[in-house]
């Protein structure tokens, strides 16, 4: 791992592989580029992969102002500059991240390939605002651990956790996180209204559902894709962290799609 000041914010990034086509893996809220490491091994050959901590997660850096979504697609933006990839990416992302990836697509379209999204977290509905800033208050002052466990019934349910170590390892990235990053992420997603940027996506679009994930339902992921032209959409028998719980599905998924474009 390695770090980059990009000018705008300090940044941990993993650059590995060899391509033509750089897939770029952008994180869920409570994550890092770990998050990655059960799919990088199951990825297809002739990719060079780019992952990294997201601003205010992992160990980058979580700067002053507000986040928001330009905030962190400048970010990645700044990144492909200073590590000079100049041919447009393929932007992969879960939850925030996936709402990140297709905030990029729309936001470069000359600078991205195709875009690739797992139960996007694009914001909540109006009733549900003041509920996620009070959680929001609650991570900043208490951490995580009284909480934890209720987010990861939902995300991670038990029928996904055959895998015992594997949930352990999940259940001490979210109680490590950085507690003012997640609020601050919390927050973005209470005010976030990407209606107009994925009216506006014009690159091949793949986005999956989980079959069994409570924070984004297929129903919810549905009425995303409905909003980006031309989207593919999918269904897996996974949940909200998918990448972690069923690495083997989201690849076999995702290589068809990337053999395509």
């Amino acid at each position: 791992m390695e770090w980059i000041d990009t000018g705008r914010v300090a940044l941990r990034y993993e650059l590995t592989g060899a391509g033509d086509t750089t897939l770029v893996l952008m994180h869920e809220m409570g994550g890092c580029l770990e998050s990655w490491d059960y799919l990088l091994p199951l990825l297809p050959a002739g990719l060079r992969v780019l992952r990294y901590d997201m601003r205010g997660a992992g160990v980058s850096e979580l700067p002053p102002e507000p986040m928001t979504m330009p905030a962190h697609t400048a970010d990645l933006a700044a990144l492909l500059d200073v590590l000079a990839i100049k041919a447009p990416i393929v932007p992969m992302g879960t939850a925030v991240g996936g709402a990140a990836a297709l905030f990029f697509a729309a936001t470069y379209p000359g600078r991205t390939r195709a875009v690739i999204a797992t139960s996007p977290a694009i914001g909540v509905p109006e009733d549900r605002r003041a509920g996620l800033r009070a959680r929001a208050d609650l991570a900043t002052s208490d951490g995580f651990r009284s909480t934890v466990d209720a987010g990861l019934d939902r995300g991670y349910p038990a029928l996904l956790r055959a895998d015992a170590a594997r949930f352990t390892r999940t259940r001490g990235q979210r109680l490590s996180a950085n507690r003012l990053g997640f609020a601050a992420t919390m927050r973005m997603l209470a005010d976030l209204d990407m209606t107009a940027e994925l009216n506006s996506i014009t690159c091949p679009t793949l986005v999956i559902a989980g079959q069994h994930d409570g924070d984004r339902p297929p129903e919810n992921v549905a009425a995303t894709v409905a909003l980006i032209p031309g989207a593919e959409t999918l269904t897996l028998p996974s949940g909200h962290f998918m990448a972690i719980q069923t690495p083997e599905l989201v690849a076999n998924a995702i290589a068809p799609f990337l053999a395509r474009i």
